[in-house]
């Protein structure tokens, strides 16, 4: 009778734990908003922590503020400078603040002691046009104590949709010395809203768009370009970029083209073409920079921002040494492990903690070893729908159960967890899948995912504590984007899913050495989960007055949960979500509007911004995305 109840009482804590639900982001980390005073707007352009712990902040409306005590319950603020003009960078250096005004380096300083700045000193001027879109960013500071800023293109007057250059410092990174001259560092960039300096090496983050597929981590060293040509117009035989602007263009198409009336006509995507690739441009002209992590558009972001490596010592959780990125768009961050491949830099990229109030700018770390981060939104778009915020990111010191790293293989990954993994769930191969894609270089705005092929799980070693798989595969692609997904994986004792059960590893190079042999390998499939069951069939009807044949049944809607899956896939809840708005309209509001099925497949192909004024992101157009998902995800729509 005992051995009967401890059984019992045995089946009834397994059933409890595989029935409870899997812990989430906000179970380990909290979103913890600092009391600012009334009337204060923080569209955060920059942030630093100072040597005290203070924290000061540089917003978009051109002022310095300094937070005391920013962990405490009740900060102090103080207004350090003002007058300034999209202030979108702060740094701090030997006592003096450094920012990036829209055209110039300024240097802050408090030189009579009493916390405000008393002189606003041009460390150097740039040119700029004047056009809205002529952001610059920065600074950061380099190993030799000298800045990086970076500058954002403008666009056409006509063609409104094509990265302009107008001005020297347009769609590059470059050098700012305290003795006031400038040097070209890097170009191709088109909106590279990030920068950050990793163990003395600079990265930058830039923004999908013309030319730019998808956003993305670059590794920058003097005299790349990364692949948008705007900033090539200004090149010369000075420069130390290694791809002229004729280069370029015997290789890529522009599009210039005119309709009848003799207007320009703004590139589209094709479906049925042989792409073009930037890694292509790369193998003839290696001054061409792919970057070390793709940031998968609509999924990993939309508008990537800032960077930030976790310095600190274990404070923050279990990710020492890895890398957050910010996103404006989707107001969250991402996370990154970084590796060197044959001297090139690649990695895999996760989410991480969404649901910022506003869009995230700028990060920077508190002395407690939290995250402070800013926030702005004010005509950019992004989820979170507060105009401006600053907010602090907290661990609770729990061990959440995610990828710690994945690393490349001769012939698959190796993976990296948090806790020890189940041992059955870890050797079913049903437990993974895994797929490999990437985008075009050209010059319309963004790329689809292209030649996306799913890879074979050939099968897996499980390391002997419990903590690490190798996954060997077949199919590795170099420069391709794999995708692992890892839905099947438990949590040893728990039975927890992982929080973030998807990671992206962009493949720069395939390690060479030694493959694991076959007679290594657990390579047992249970099968795959089964497809969501169809929703109930509707009742059969019969005529109005109860004669003749039945009426043809109502075909149901699909429900959220089945339409998921499609919805994931396509990106569209990056802007979308079913009953409030996030950078575009809820799925309700646009049921609300009664287009038929055929209509709102016309629109995902031909977007048309202006049915949506009070939206300041336009969506892409999406023709790559087949009718039958269109038409379901349309017949979802119509059914709310």
């Amino acid at each position: 009778m005992k051995y009967l109840i401890n059984f019992c009482i045995t089946l009834l804590v397994a059933f409890t734990l595989k029935a409870q639900e899997s812990p989430k982001e906000e179970d380990f980390y909290r979103i913890v908003t600092p009391a600012i005073p009334e009337g204060l707007l923080l569209e955060v352009g920059g942030i630093c922590t100072l040597p005290n712990g203070s924290i000061a902040m540089a917003t978009r409306r051109g002022e310095v503020w300094i937070m005391e005590s920013p962990t405490s319950r009740n900060p102090y603020f103080r207004k350090f400078a003002s007058g300034l003009h999209e202030i979108l960078g702060l740094e701090y250096q030997n006592g003096d603040l450094y920012c990036a005004q829209r055209g110039e380096l300024t240097r802050l300083a408090d030189e009579d002691g009493d916390g405000k700045a008393d002189k606003y000193e041009t460390v150097h001027a740039w040119p700029v046009s004047g056009h809205y879109h002529e952001y610059s960013f920065g600074p950061k500071i380099a190993p030799d104590g000298n800045f990086f800023v970076s500058g954002n293109v403008a666009f056409g007057n006509e063609e409104w949709w094509r990265g302009e250059a107008r001005v020297p410092t347009r769609g590059t990174i470059f050098k700012v010395f305290k003795d006031g001259h400038r040097e070209e560092f890097a170009a191709g960039m088109r909106s590279p809203a990030g920068l950050g300096m990793i163990d003395g090496e600079l990265f930058y983050t830039d923004n999908q768009g013309d030319w730019m597929g998808s956003g993305g981590l670059w590794h920058i060293k003097k005299g790349v370009f990364t692949g948008h040509p705007a900033s090539l117009a200004w090149t010369n035989e000075n420069s130390p970029i290694g791809i002229t602007e004729e280069q370029f263009f015997a290789e890529r198409d522009n599009r210039k083209v005119r309709n009848a009336a003799g207007a320009y006509i703004k590139p589209e995507n094709v479906v049925n073409e042989t792409p073009q690739m930037l890694w292509e441009l790369k193998e003839k002209y290696p001054a061409v920079q792919t970057p070390a992590v793709w940031l998968p558009h609509g999924i990993l972001g939309i508008s990537n921002s800032d960077i930030i490596k976790d310095e600190t010592g274990g404070a923050f959780g279990p990710f020492v040494n890895q890398i957050f990125v910010g996103d404006q768009g989707q107001s969250k961050i991402m996370r990154i492990f970084l590796e060197k491949v044959n001297g090139e830099y690649q990695g895999a990229a996760w989410d991480f903690r969404s649901g910022f109030q506003s869009g995230v700018m700028r990060m920077d770390w508190a002395k407690d070893g939290s995250l402070f981060v800013g926030e702005t939104n004010r005509g950019w778009g992004s989820a979170g729908d507060a105009n401006q915020g600053l907010q602090r990111l907290v661990w609770n010191g729990k061990m959440p159960f995610e990828m710690l790293r994945v690393k490349a293989m001769p012939d698959g990954f190796e993976i990296d967890f948090t806790l020890p993994v189940d041992k059955k769930s870890a050797e079913d191969l049903a437990s993974y899948s895994a797929a490999s894609f990437l985008y075009k270089h050209h010059p319309v705005y963004g790329s689809p995912p292209i030649h996306r092929e799913d890879l074979k799980i050939k099968g897996v070693k499980l390391s002997p504590d419990g903590k690490s798989v190798r996954v060997v595969l077949d199919g590795l692609k170099k420069y391709f984007i794999h995708e692992l997904n890892l839905d099947g994986i438990r949590a040893a004792g728990t039975y927890y899913s992982l929080i973030h059960p998807t990671v992206y590893y962009t493949l720069n190079n395939i390690p060479e050495g030694e493959k694991l042999s076959t007679s290594e390998l657990k390579m047992t499939d249970s099968g795959k989960a089964k497809p969501a069951s169809a929703s109930a069939s509707t009742k059969k009807l019969v005529s109005p007055d109860g004669k003749g044949q039945p009426a043809k049944a109502a075909t149901a809607a699909p429900t959220f949960a089945e339409v998921k899956p499609l919805l994931q896939k396509h990106t569209c809840l990056a802007c979308h979500a079913q009953d409030k708005k996030v950078v575009g309209p809820a799925f309700k509001d646009i049921a609300k509007r009664k287009y038929s099925d055929q209509k709102i497949m016309d629109l995902i192909y031909n977007p048309q911004p202006q049915n949506w004024p009070d939206y300041a992101t336009p969506m892409a157009p999406m023709p790559h995305v087949p009718k039958a998902d269109v038409m379901k995800i349309a017949s979802y729509i119509n059914g709310l």
